[in-house]
């Protein structure tokens, strides 16, 4: 019945069928290649980002105003220089360090160009309360850049809290709270003060997840590898269909019918 895949048309068909499926399956593997190198891109920079080395000046950084913090950035250390603006602390509650519940203390350091960076000078245990005394004064901090948070990442409700009080830290929040610009993102302290815990460097949500480009690699990967599953049912389905015309040649039946 199947003496037909024998046939120089068949034969020929099927070669360039096994072509076709050799290429997609290259073309598949090579993509998905990509999709690993860029995953491995991601984790290194995000390693590197968060790799202790030399402070650099936060704005060089962030240079201009239109600057964003990016998962190359964050966990940088970063110094910079000002006066705080201690009339304007204000405490970030429901952050968890070392699985406990806690709060940040969050202290605005005007910078000599006129905005302001939120530095979350350390972290206490408990519900928001009194925090350390302010300095005066020019200070310079050295520290971590962290990503603007989400609506909600820390668990904090935005609305309804007291006075004093912030729920997410990003500049959308902090121009409500603020009267200067502030720059993106904010710094973590590396020297917490008496009675606060120095906080670690927070990846955002998705920081060391997969970028746009790594996800279009993996789609292509897949419908590389779905083309190569169609060309074996397509060549299933036509030889199913030529042994069933056999069959009914055999038996004297018209196959058109």
């Amino acid at each position: 019945m199947y003496r037909f895949l024998l046939t120089p048309r068949w034969l020929g068909g099927t070669a360039v069928g096994l072509v076709a499926i050799v290429v997609c399956l290259l073309l598949g593997s090579w993509q998905l290649g990509r999709f690993e190198d860029r995953v491995g891109t991601q984790r290194d920079l995000a390693d590197a980002a968060a790799a202790t080395g030399p402070a650099v000046p936060l704005g060089t950084v962030l240079d201009g105003e239109q600057a964003r913090v990016s998962t190359d950035t964050v966990g940088r250390a970063v110094t910079v220089t000002g006066d705080y603006d201690a009339a304007r602390q204000l405490l970030v509650p429901n952050r968890t360090v070392d699985g406990r519940q806690g709060y940040y203390v969050l202290t605005p350091l005007r910078t000599p160009d006129g905005r302001a960076v939120a530095v979350v000078r350390g972290w206490a245990a408990g519900e928001p309360g009194a925090a350390p005394q302010v300095p005066g004064g020019a200070v310079s901090v050295t520290g971590r850049l962290q990503a603007p948070e989400t609506s909600g990442s820390g668990g904090a409700v935005a609305g309804g809290l007291p006075a004093g009080q912030l729920g997410t830290i990003s500049p959308a929040t902090l121009v409500n709270a603020l009267p200067y610009p502030v720059y993106d993102g904010w710094v973590a302290a590396d020297e917490a003060p008496a009675g606060l815990t120095a906080v670690p460097t927070v990846r955002p949500q998705g920081g060391d997840g997969l970028s746009l480009r790594a996800f279009q690699n993996l789609g292509y990967t897949l419908e590389w590898f779905v083309f190569a599953g169609f060309v074996v049912f397509m060549w299933y389905r036509l030889v199913r269909r030529e042994a069933e015309a056999v069959q009914d040649r055999a038996l004297g039946l018209d196959p058109a019918l």
